[in-house]
């Protein structure tokens, strides 16, 4: 299994980070810290350039906002270095489920198991 796992490392971009992007990350990156599921992020020593390798699947919405400031160049700073202030309304970082099972389906929708019965509606039918 350790060899497919190398393989599909080598090929695809969605299973983790590319053969090539962890070669640039050993000889030019320096690593700035990990949030808290367990992404790294990374700069070039120069502080030019700044990336993330996903641990898992590389979803963008898995970035927290703090992190996704840091790496768009909104703040100097890493969060890890200066964490952003929070307020108390703030709800905790989630991941974007559109276009997965766990997606968001109103009532009535056919992608629940069990739609609800709708009585607003009565459906067409010639005559």
């Amino acid at each position: 299994m350790g060899i497919l796992n190398t393989l599909l490392r080598a090929v695809t971009w969605w299973n983790g980070a590319t053969l090539n992007t962890l070669i640039y990350t050993s000889r030019k990156g320096v690593k700035v810290g990990e949030d808290e599921q367990g992404n790294s992020f990374y700069r070039t020593r120069d502080g030019k350039k700044r990336w993330v390798i996903f641990n898992g699947e590389a979803e963008a919405s898995r970035v927290s906002p703090d992190w996704h400031g840091w790496l768009h160049y909104t703040f100097d700073e890493p969060p890890t270095d200066k964490p952003l202030p929070h307020k108390t309304w703030e709800k905790p970082h989630s991941e974007n489920l559109t276009g997965t099972a766990l997606a968001y389906a109103p009532a009535g929708s056919i992608r629940r198991e069990a739609p609800a019965e709708r009585r607003d509606y009565e459906a067409w039918s010639p005559e």
